[in-house]
């Protein structure tokens, strides 16, 4: 017979208001000793603020609060204010009860399984050790409740190795805040989604979040159509335009797949050239070319022997080890930086335009209409003019927060609108440092999205696996010793390659016993279905003609005086160009998936 064992912590009808943001209405949550929970939601809805009332940090304005005596939270907040501490090992240390140095042994432990420079100032530590040094401090008391707010923001890739690993064996319950979902799938049971004030809560891990997010949405838009029409809408908007999104990529993948075969080609005849490409089909297309290229700082070898050439269309991730120098490579590709020896050049035309969360700043007064557009109400992006407001509402801020100021903004929030000021600069070169730090699942598919559809090049400096898996070509990694390789393909495909139980397999596969292989059974396939044959057919004049539409629709969206004179007409014509947009993207992946088909089926045959 199972025993049923209460919570250690409970909350019950918890209301918190901030201003006129009715933030949190009835929240009701209960954590269980053991539980792993991914908590999720869009920024802004609360999800900091929570566990920091579950930390004992933030009050509530109503509702109960209950925990098990004895029990003991740890908490990693999303920017941790180191300033009082002179060394990152007092930053560990300040994890531990006061005046009790006989559990100082824990800190030098957990420095040496986090690689912690102990002994730098945070002032002047990367964010990756801020980062470590915060996170050794809430693990160091073994909490019966582990509260992580973002834990894998600057972290390399064997450190979040590590964190997933210890989490699954700890013994406490875990609640993590994050925007990696590989993470979120590795290491939750749990799933809590909090969702304009109303907490959710299913019991199952963060890999079945989105057919579960999609139940609840359908759910609550047919119980709201029979009450209130306009409420429906607003939830429709909310969540259409992230399901349909989610369609469309699974499209976008096979162009990838060509992007990156494209980029294997390139890397193949570019090798076989010596590396002279003044007479070739590439001079025109050249972005950056890194001949040879060497840079150290003192006795720390960063770069060693490096050379490459980027064409036009690429997109390339840097990966490595937190210090290994990606940033220093960044520099030396773009000419920011000179290079010991070798040289480096850039190809003609190119505008750049830079993403970094630790340089970019935003003026808190000013409000978010005025960031985007300083004089009038239009803004230019990638070729023509968009309201403001409509561009906005293309990174999920609401009519009603354009006029409000950016010091109203979540730190995720303004993550998004940092990103939409970059992304609206005239560019065909992105260079992108961590974007997807602090940012929420909705965004994250958005800015996949862009980027997916930007016709430009791009090197992305990012830890977050299953973003890069589904945008780069190719990845650059470095592995902190100077040496630097690229892989053509995914993240996952890098890591795997890189895995000691890798090459334990390929020195077992290379002294196994060659056996006779069998020549692959080629499947004949007859011919396309009729429904197939109509569509190829018809297909090409029904994208011509909702091509037509959304010219007609833009055209009368770029009268400027049309958002003042007939607000409720614009935002109709701007939810028919959404939708038509998503009619035309459909139909061209049905076309080309058809198409595709045809050519398999005939060299089949």
């Amino acid at each position: 017979m199972a025993v049923f064992e209460p919570p250690i912590y409970t909350l019950k009808d918890i209301k918190l208001r901030f201003g006129t943001n009715q933030l949190f209405h009835n929240v009701e949550l209960y954590i269980n000793r053991g539980d792993k929970i991914s908590l999720v939601g869009r920024n802004g809805s609360g999800k900091s603020t929570l566990l920091k009332i579950i930390a004992g940090i933030q009050e509530t304005d109503d509702g109960e609060i209950f925990i098990q005596p004895g029990t003991s939270i740890g908490y990693m907040p999303q920017d941790a204010d180191l300033s009082e501490y002179k060394t990152l090992r007092e930053v560990v240390l300040s994890g531990l009860p006061k005046d009790d140095a006989s559990q100082d042994y824990k800190a030098q432990i957990l420095i040496d399984q986090l690689s912690i420079a102990a002994e730098q100032n945070p002032e002047f530590s990367s964010g990756g050790e801020r980062r470590k040094a915060t996170l050794a401090k809430a693990l160091i008391g073994e909490p019966d409740i582990l509260l992580l707010d973002e834990p894998t923001n600057h972290l390399d890739m064997p450190t979040i190795e590590f964190l997933e690993k210890l989490i699954a064996s700890y013994s406490g319950a875990v609640i993590v805040i994050s925007h990696d979902r590989r993470f979120l799938c590795n290491i939750s049971r749990t799933t809590f989604w909090l969702d304009r004030g109303i907490m959710h809560r299913n019991n199952k891990g963060f890999q079945f979040f989105e057919e579960w997010q999609d139940q609840i949405i359908e759910q609550e838009i047919i119980a709201q159509k029979n009450l209130n029409k306009k409420l429906a809408e607003e939830t429709e908007w909310l969540h259409k335009g992230v399901t349909a999104r989610r369609r469309r990529n699974q499209g976008r993948l096979r162009r990838l797949l060509q992007l990156r075969q494209e980029r294997r080609e390139q890397i193949k005849q570019i090798g076989s050239v010596n590396m002279d490409i003044e007479n070739t089909a590439w001079k025109s297309k050249l972005v950056i070319e890194a001949k040879h290229i060497c840079k150290s700082f003192g006795d720390r070898v960063i770069v060693k022997d490096f050379s490459t050439k980027i064409i036009r269309g690429n997109r390339i991730g840097i990966v490595g080890p937190n210090g290994a120098g990606k940033t220093t490579l960044i520099k030396l590709l773009t000419k920011k930086l000179e290079p010991d020896s070798g040289f480096t050049r850039i190809g003609k035309n190119l505008q750049e335009a830079y993403f970094d969360q630790n340089r970019f700043t935003l003026n808190p007064q000013k409000t978010l209409w005025q960031t985007l557009c300083d004089e009038g109400d239009h803004i230019w992006v990638r070729g023509s003019y968009r309201h403001v407001v409509a561009y906005l509402k293309d990174f999920l801020f609401t009519p009603e927060q354009a006029k409000s100021p950016v010091a109203a903004l979540s730190g995720g929030e303004k993550n998004r609108l940092m990103l939409a000021k970059v992304l609206a600069q005239p560019s065909n070169f992105l260079l992108l440092d961590e974007p997807t730090n602090d940012l929420d699942m909705d965004t994250l598919d958005l800015l996949q999205e862009m980027l997916s559809d930007y016709d430009g090049t791009m090197i992305i400096v990012s830890h977050d696996r299953d973003f890069l898996d589904k945008l780069v070509t190719s990845i650059i990694y470095m592995k902190g010793d100077g040496t630097i390789d690229e892989h053509v393909g995914s993240y996952s495909d890098v890591l795997a390659k890189l895995s000691p139980q890798s090459e334990k397999e390929k020195k077992i596969e290379k002294n196994k016993p060659q056996e006779k292989q069998e020549k692959p059974k080629i499947i004949s396939m007859k011919k396309l279905s009729y429904n197939q044959q109509r569509l190829l057919q018809v297909l090409p004049a029904q994208i011509e003609e909702i091509e037509t539409k959304i010219a007609n629709i833009t055209n009368e969206l770029a009268d400027a005086d049309l958002y003042q004179n007939n607000r409720e007409k614009f935002f109709a014509l701007s939810d028919e160009l959404k939708e038509l947009e998503n009619q035309k993207s459909e139909a061209e992946n049905q076309w080309l998936e058809i198409s595709i088909l045809a050519e398999e089926i005939t060299s089949a045959n």
